[in-house]
């Protein structure tokens, strides 16, 4: 397998597989609200602490799926979107795990105890808890990133790819027409055929 073919498979697998944590850590639980009423702990999804997870997770998948039918141009466009995909979720993420993340759990607590306004919200918030979905998407945005590295570094040398690969392939076989044996020994031999 050549460099090329291997730089496009790693590049799809990594865009499908950043997508795909990206939108399963988007319906499960990233943060944990303990209350100071003594009330039920508030449980806020990857989606509510990061908004944009879900929708930019969808179309770093779609990104990837597209990755192995266009053309190389595109694809050189969808590496600098991927790479900017990864470069935004990554840091938003990365910064609910270094500060404490009380803006991203307001509207959750806000649904819940019909509160508002953030010292409301830090009256109610007695301790907030990072479950281990933040750290494993953030694996799935360095993966992002490496992969849309590699698509910009090799995209010049992928092949067009899918349908229009194989469609294009059997025109130029249907245009050369049947191969004459005797005339391919004579273009080989150079006009030595033994058996005239």
């Amino acid at each position: 397998m050549t460099f090329a073919r291997r730089g496009r498979s790693i590049a799809v697998s990594g865009f499908l597989l950043s997508g795909a944590i990206g939108i399963i850590s988007s319906t499960q639980t990233w943060l944990t609200v303990t209350r100071a009423d003594a009330g039920e702990a508030i449980l806020v999804p990857g989606a509510s602490a990061l908004p944009l997870l879900a929708p930019l997770s969808l179309a770093v998948l779609a990104l990837g799926i597209a990755l192995s039918i266009v053309g190389p141009v595109v694809r050189l466009v969808f590496g600098v979107l991927g790479a900017a995909s990864a470069l935004f979720l990554g840091w938003t993420t990365f910064q609910l795990l270094i500060s404490e993340p009380l803006s991203a759990v307001g509207p959750t607590v806000t649904e819940t105890t019909g509160l508002a306004g953030s010292s409301a919200i830090a009256d109610v918030v007695a301790g907030i808890e990072l479950s281990a979905w933040p750290v494993m998407t953030l694996i799935g945005w360095v993966v992002l990133l490496a992969a849309s590295l590699v698509v910009l570094l090799t995209w010049r040398r992928w092949k067009t790819g899918g349908r229009r690969y194989r469609t294009a392939a059997a025109h130029v076989e249907a245009a050369a027409g049947p191969v004459d044996a005797i005339d391919s020994w004579d273009d080989l031999s150079r006009g030595t055929d033994p058996t005239r």
